[in-house]
């Protein structure tokens, strides 16, 4: 595993030189905590919908739908959605201009009921998530599919990066960059692959002082 400073070089090289990589790396870069921070429920629920939503779906047709998906349900207003009745969740079923899946709609309930319970002990739901230290990403990752629902794996990784907090995710050309960097030796399978993806972000960011989300582009970038 080289110094970051090298992947850097790597990824500059490739990407027609600093001036552009930084471009690149800024359409992505984390949002400060604060501003995590103050993101309030309703868009928390909001977001995870949308990345729940995508999951299996073209983005481009959840998007389009979008409007419909807020009405639908009630501007994503936590209460609202966690105490939905069985009627109202037939009712969405029948509902032609949102994505008539059950499993996916019933999970705005199990999330509204799940960002309530978060915006109980922390003040806000956002809160928690600013507040989850970054070198414990895999811990998050791991008590999201725990407490949330649908919210596993790279749909989590996602919605976390959706709401401006640092994540890596493996993507395929991450990944064969974490396997030239022998921190793999195969597409993550498990905790235990995490697990050592998150100890070399964690070295990697104490050298560079970047964030997750940075040094996930900047292996993207490195690759040929």
């Amino acid at each position: 595993m080289r110094p970051f400073d090298e992947i850097i070089g790597l990824a500059v090289g490739r990407h027609g030189g600093s001036d552009a990589f930084e471009r690149m790396l800024a359409e992505t870069r984390p949002s400060p905590l604060h501003v995590i921070a103050a993101i309030p429920d309703d868009r928390i629920l909001a977001t995870m919908t949308r990345r729940v939503f995508y999951a299996g779906f073209s983005s481009k047709v959840i998007d389009s739908k979008w409007e419909a998906f807020e009405s639908a349900f009630e501007h994503f207003d936590p209460a609202r959605c966690a105490w939905m009745t069985e009627e109202r969740l037939d009712e969405l079923l029948k509902r032609p201009d949102i994505v008539k899946n059950g499993a996916k709609i019933k999970s705005v309930l199990e999330n509204g009921r799940f960002v309530m319970e978060l915006a109980a002990k922390h003040g806000a739901a956002a809160r928690f998530f600013a507040e989850w230290p970054d070198k414990d990403y895999v811990g998050l990752l791991e008590f999201l599919k725990k407490n949330a629902s649908r919210l596993g794996g790279e749909t989590g990784m996602r919605f976390l990066r959706s709401i401006g907090k640092p994540a890596f995710i493996p993507t395929p050309d991450v990944v064969r960059a974490l396997i030239r960097e022998e921190v793999l030796s195969k597409s993550p399978s498990g905790r235990g692959d995490l697990l050592k993806i998150q100890a070399a972000f964690n070295q990697w960011s104490d050298q560079s002082g970047l964030d997750l989300t940075s040094i996930s582009r900047t292996l993207a970038m490195s690759v040929g």
